[in-house]
């Protein structure tokens, strides 16, 4: 699911999809009945930083009062930005970039690299009847994420800097073992950690001003 311009929406209606992302289902109350479907589903979002969207760009065009700001990306609570696993900044295209004749990877090239990390996660997790490492659970977690003392060292000094939530612990773990995936590693390193983390620290840029 995709949803465009993020805080444009409702806060009440985006707070109603923290269940679904966290439990894969959604439960629906009525007067006589309470039903509860399945609700596997990858969310993907968009979003400026602020309503002009030129906050926090190199050449300070942004016009917004820090109010108008705050309302604006308030409408995204932490724990809904607690739930999502990648968080990235997309600064604006420069001239000398578009106009450059540099090859970027091929998309068929990165498909073949993304199928066979998916191949790597279906044959470790066969008979677990989870298909991916977005399903990892605590228990699993703790037995296909394992850390050397280096990496685990890299992830105390992340949460005590950037004061880290213990739902964005699993959610670093999960990303770096697919990381780890994508290069073919067998072994979470330290490398993949600090990516991982990369991807939690956009909220700490914008919410926590």
């Amino acid at each position: 699911m995709f949803l465009d311009e993020l805080p444009e929406f409702k806060k009440s209606t985006l707070e109603v999809l923290r269940g679904p992302l966290e439990d894969r289902n959604v439960t629906i109350s009525r007067v006589n009945s309470t039903l509860t479907y399945p609700a596997n589903f990858m969310l993907i979002a968009s979003m400026n930083p602020c309503p002009c969207g030129f906050y926090g760009t190199d050449d300070n065009k942004c016009n917004c009062s820090e109010s108008a700001i705050s309302r604006y990306i308030g409408q995204i609570s932490g724990p809904l930005l607690d739930r999502i696993d990648l968080h990235i900044e997309v600064k604006p295209v420069e001239y000398k970039k578009i106009s450059s004749d540099e090859k970027e990877e091929l998309s068929s090239t990165i498909r073949k690299r993304v199928n066979k990390a998916r191949e790597i996660q279906l044959k470790r997790y066969e008979g677990l009847n989870i298909y991916s490492n977005s399903e990892l659970t605590p228990s699993l977690i703790e037995k296909f994420c394992k850390l050397d003392d280096s990496s685990k060292q890299i992830l105390k000094k992340a949460f005590e800097t950037l004061n880290l939530s213990g739902r964005a612990y699993g959610r670093i773990l999960k990303v770096a073992r697919s990381i780890a995936d994508l290069d073919g590693e067998e072994n979470i390193k330290k490398e993949h950690i600090l990516e991982a983390i990369q991807y939690r620290s956009l909220d700490r840029k914008y919410w926590k001003r």
